[in-house]
């Protein structure tokens, strides 16, 4: 699928950057089957790139309202369930491509919104952001969006975001450890391309590994974690951007990065 083929996304590379914006700005980028289906392909699309990094992005005033209940409400519970499966297929594909990815986040991002923010890599809000689990005061428990949101930010304020629903706004969420950075609207771009600059840099090959095997490990107990970090940092060494790397810190040199 090309990028003029894609009905609820914008997607232009910029670079060695990839930037896919939600484009449901109408319906609050609400995630229906068919935009879950697009940012699906989409990100498989710019992970089989050369690409070293994907934006994640949003038109309109909203980042993304969650999912569109106008799809949900007239599902029974296969059909349901299927649509949730595909939604953790969008959140796992954010994880397993060897890009550096990046939320850029302005608005409101609750419910699945906020579970596509705590997915990414790393996340970079606007003062204007807001993030919210408003299931807690609702009807529908956000119990799938608590999954990566709870391992942003920890037990207690994850209770605190799902049980009350409340928003809060994007300097409790920096300080919860939701996102990386808050910055005024008028510079975000900047600050994402900055983030970004700096956490593309190196060998890719390299930070490919890196982040698989960080998420591989992750709420592990410490010695599975180890064991497989000891066992993956092992191999990575004899790469050949780790050589190179090794040999001009010995050598007092700029490294020349073989890929």
């Amino acid at each position: 699928m090309t990028a003029a083929q894609y009905q609820h996304l914008l997607v232009a590379r910029d670079g060695d950057t990839v930037h896919i914006t939600m484009n449901r700005p109408k319906r609050r980028n609400t995630l229906s089957s068919d935009h879950l289906t697009e940012l699906l392909t989409a990100f498989r699309a710019a992970g089989s790139s050369d690409a070293t990094g994907i934006v994640l992005g949003a038109a309109g005033p909203v980042f993304s309202a969650g999912h569109d209940f106008t799809d949900v409400a007239s599902r029974y519970l296969l059909e349901v369930r299927e649509l949730l499966t595909l939604c953790t297929e969008v959140m796992s594909a954010i994880q397993t491509v060897p890009q550096v990815v990046i939320a850029r986040v302005h608005g409101l991002a609750t419910a699945a919104g906020c579970q596509l923010v705590a997915s990414c890599d790393l996340a970079v809000a606007a003062e204007s952001a807001g993030f919210a689990l408003p299931g807690g005061k609702g009807g529908w428990f956000c119990h799938t969006p608590a999954v990566p949101v709870a391992r942003a930010i920890g037990r207690k304020r994850l209770m605190e975001l799902a049980l009350t629903g409340d928003t809060i706004d994007a300097h409790t969420a920096e300080q919860w450890g939701l996102i990386n950075r808050v910055v005024p609207d008028a510079d975000l771009d900047a600050a994402v391309a900055e983030l970004m600059a700096r956490a593309t840099r190196g060998s890719r090959a390299s930070k490919a590994l890196g982040k698989r095997t960080l998420y591989a490990q992750l709420d592990r107990p410490e010695t599975d974690a180890y064991t497989i970090a000891v066992e993956v940092m092992a191999a990575a060494s004899q790469l050949p951007g780790a050589q190179e790397g090794m040999a001009a810190f010995l050598e007092k040199r700029q490294p020349v990065w073989p890929d």
